[in-house]
């Protein structure tokens, strides 16, 4: 277990929950400017919950989604998927923060750290590959909808709340991976090593006398 890889680990997964966070509310999910003289020029946005428009003088109205069923799937799924996110990421910092060479939660078996902090990890690629999956998935459907020349309705592009959630999970990914590399124990002596108080050894204590002793006379 290597306790700087796992502090990294650690932090990464932390910004990462804390940008989904800020993902899920943003509004700028995709964005849609409807060109006209300076008083009809307005901008529309959209994201998971709500659509809002904002005209040249910058008032700005928003309406939520009136109905759940009556939204396009890929909606649902995104909505799911980033709500999922944020509990595994929930799920991750804690048994991280439990398993961390680092933390003094859990005593000083650290064979039963490191699994904790590896399924700390697992949870970190969870909500990674969430966000990661909900966030293509809505981008997806935007670029396919902008390109089609026969799409009746507004065409979007994409907005900043995407790429707040593809670094999210970008980060969430990255600390789930070192997290799981970091509490990789090889050989059966680092096991048992790792599963014995981090102590001074008796023999090193006597030959460090020794050798004291041996330097005055």
């Amino acid at each position: 277990m290597n306790a700087t890889v796992e502090a990294l680990a650690f932090l990464l997964g932390f910004l990462a929950w804390l940008m989904v966070g800020i993902a899920i509310p943003n509004r700028y999910w995709k964005v849609s400017t409807v060109d006209g003289n300076v008083i009809t020029t307005s901008t529309i946005y959209e994201n998971l919950w709500m659509s809002c428009a904002t005209d040249s003088t910058g008032v700005h109205n928003c309406r939520d989604f009136p109905s759940l069923l009556a939204l396009n799937g890929y909606i649902q799924a995104s909505r799911a998927l980033m709500i999922a996110a944020i509990v595994f990421g929930t799920f991750g910092l804690v048994a991280t923060l439990a398993g961390i060479k680092c933390s003094k939660i859990g005593g000083e078996n650290y064979i039963l750290k490191g699994r904790i902090a590896a399924i700390g990890g697992v949870f970190f690629l969870l909500q990674g590959m969430s966000t990661m999956i909900a966030i293509s998935w809505y981008a997806a459907n935007i670029t396919q909808q902008f390109f089609d020349q026969f799409y009746p309705g507004t065409k979007y592009e994409i907005g900043e709340g995407l790429y707040i959630g593809w670094s999210s999970a970008t980060l969430a990914m990255c600390g789930g991976a070192c997290l799981m590399c970091a509490c990789k124990v090889n050989t059966p002596e680092e096991k048992i090593a790792a599963s014995l108080p981090q102590k001074p050894s008796l023999l090193g204590a006597v030959l460090q006398i020794q050798n004291n002793l041996s330097a005055k006379y």
